[in-house]
């Protein structure tokens, strides 16, 4: 379908019209089915293009006979206000129609502070915003992603959610969606799908104060899980942005889940278990989507790539496979896992390291398993490589956590200086950033039911670290408490929050994630104006205490977690699952070789 001509004048007065043409080299050529669906990324097209799972679901839906996906991203705001101003509705990029138009529109969950670009997006199509307002002739407004783990803040507003995988539970939502006639048979139908959730067939109740009580109907939803990921859905190409993108390069997914179990790390936990691509799977992939797009690059995702257990061999097999001029690229290593064999040779400038915590004693508290040693052992290889600038990403606010750690992140930064210095022929331009954010307690982690702390602790830690570390090539820089905390409020918020997020789009709040756009300001009027306190959810929370999200079962056992919490406390590390199982649960449901 064509651009009308309305739309081609505004597109002449916004900044990067091309985000919004479609048109890409590789798109794939699509036409009306059956089953109209439209993935839906509530943040700008440079982050959605660069973003795998989208392509995934893309996928999946399109080798459904009869069903065909587009797709739509969050116009930046000059572009989605001159929208609003002609009565133009937002349209998907390859068929060119109207979001409300489609079937079904799915919204992928990437970032808690992404919620009120799914209301934009909603509102810029002509969709009214609650789930209970929309009748028939509106589309079913689905969710996933890692956010869909605590569905609850977005309750209000979305029909149906997937918790978990959706190589296999998006094909039976799309097969299922083609054999029903209303809305609410298949919605009704569909929770007989693993991982689909419907919160319209859920009630919560609270307590005298506040706290909830129980809920009733089918619960709980357990999340839906692929068992092999070499057979399961990948795409074979990818489209050329029209704009550059984050990440400009052919993208393959090394394994899903992670070994370490890192007590802060929500996504080490609700991604298990680890499963491995087979080096030739992957090897595919990359040789594929290079020769579909032409990239110089193909970057080796994962949770911790450096404990891909064939990283070795298929670096090798790329290498003789690929181009000669094709780099790879691997996303942050921990220290204990850099080996400069895993290094392109002209990757020399700077390197990405997370330490989390300055001392050993609360690296051992959330269970980062790595010693002063191989602290060293990895920054000497590195500098040996030829790097000459290194990042560091720290959290202010763990549990435990005192002065003394913080002054531990200085103490790093003055061993690292130690370290390069020590070998007298290297040039004297070693450039250290150094970057704190404020913990935020994550559902499905050992640390769910922890406090979040307030922002004039954060200014203190901050003080310590500017005291010592500014000036002598040191860059420090930490995050918006603000922000921090409305993060934490929507990660482990209930039902309650969706008349606040309503409120907080309507006073404008959208692109909350982008520093120039996120306004603090119209959140705390939001949260007032409703009645809601922010400190209720980023409390110290009881472990008895029922949790928004235990209507879903990530297959992680909460007497697993109570465990490490406890452990925690003492110092103790629990260590890598590579070492033996530690008895989350998972082994229930699936059988993990390590």
């Amino acid at each position: 379908m064509e651009l009308s001509e309305k739309l081609y004048g505004i597109l002449k007065t916004v900044e990067k019209p091309a985000r919004y043409i479609g048109g890409e080299y590789g798109e794939r050529d699509l036409k009306p089915d059956r089953l109209n669906y439209c993935i839906c990324f509530p943040d700008v097209y440079e982050v959605a293009m660069s973003n795998l799972s989208i392509r995934i679901v893309s996928e999946v839906i399109n080798s459904v006979d009869g069903a065909i996906c587009d797709r739509c991203f969050a116009p930046w705001p000059d572009f989605g206000d001159k929208l609003k101003e002609n009565g133009v509705p937002l349209y998907s990029l390859g068929l060119k129609m109207p979001l409300k138009d489609f079937d079904m529109i799915g919204f992928t969950l990437q970032y808690e502070m992404s919620y009120t670009g799914i209301l934009y997006m909603l509102d810029l199509a002509g969709i009214p915003l609650k789930r209970e307002e929309r009748g028939e002739d509106f589309p079913i407004i689905q969710a996933g992603g890692p956010c869909a783990v605590n569905p609850e803040p977005l309750a209000d507003f979305i029909d149906i959610f997937v918790v978990g995988d959706g190589e296999e539970s998006m094909k039976d939502l799309a097969e299922l969606k083609l054999r029903c006639r209303t809305k609410s048979e298949f919605l009704e139908k569909a929770t007989a799908i693993q991982g689909v959730y419907v919160p319209s067939l859920i009630e919560v109740k609270y307590d005298d104060k506040g706290l909830i009580a129980g809920f009733s109907g089918k619960y709980p939803i357990k999340k839906s899980l692929c068992r092999d990921l070499d057979s399961g859905a990948f795409p074979k190409k990818m489209m050329c942005p029209n704009v550059e993108s984050v990440f400009e390069r052919a993208v393959v997914e090394v394994m899903r889940g992670c070994y370490r179990g890192c007590r802060f790390c929500q996504a080490g936990f609700i991604y298990r278990p680890v499963r491995p691509r087979k080096p030739d799977t992957l090897v595919g992939q990359a040789t594929e989507l290079i020769k579909a797009t032409g990239f110089g690059e193909v970057g080796l995702n994962s949770l911790s790539t450096g404990d891909y257990p064939y990283l070795r061999e298929l670096i090798s097999k790329l290498k003789s496979e690929l181009p000669s001029d094709v780099k790879l690229a691997l996303p942050s290593l921990r220290l204990d896992s850099f080996d400069g064999e895993f290094v392109q040779e002209s990757k020399k400038n700077s390197l990405t390291f997370a330490p989390e915590a300055g001392t050993q004693r609360l690296r051992d508290v959330i269970n980062k398993d790595i010693t002063e040693e191989e602290v060293e052992r990895g920054l000497k290889m590195a500098f040996d490589e030829g790097y000459t600038g290194i990042k560091l990403y720290f959290m202010f606010g763990l549990p435990t956590e005192t002065d003394e750690d913080v002054e531990g992140i200085c103490d790093i930064v003055d061993r690292i200086r130690k370290i390069y210095s020590a070998d007298k022929a290297r040039a004297r331009n070693l450039r250290i950033s150094v970057s704190a954010s404020t913990f935020i307690p994550k559902p499905f982690t050992p640390f769910q039911w922890e406090r979040q702390i307030s922002e004039e602790e954060v200014g203190r830690k901050v003080g310590i670290l500017k005291s010592r570390l500014f000036g002598r090539n040191t860059f420090v820089s930490w995050n918006d408490h603000a922000l921090s905390e409305i993060e934490a409020v929507l990660a482990r918020g209930d039902r309650r929050l969706g008349k606040v997020i309503l409120s907080a789009y309507k006073k404008g709040c959208r692109f909350d994630g982008w520093t120039e756009h996120f306004k603090a300001d119209k959140w705390n009027e939001a949260f007032r104006e409703c009645g809601v306190d922010k400190k209720f959810y980023t409390r110290e929370w009881g472990e008895d205490e029922i949790l928004p999200w235990d209507i879903i079962d990530v297959f992680i056992d909460k007497s697993f977690l109570k465990r490490e919490r406890k452990k925690a406390y003492a110092g103790e590390v629990t260590g890598s699952c590579k070492t033996g199982c530690k008895g989350c649960g998972l082994q229930r449901v699936f059988r993990c070789d390590v």
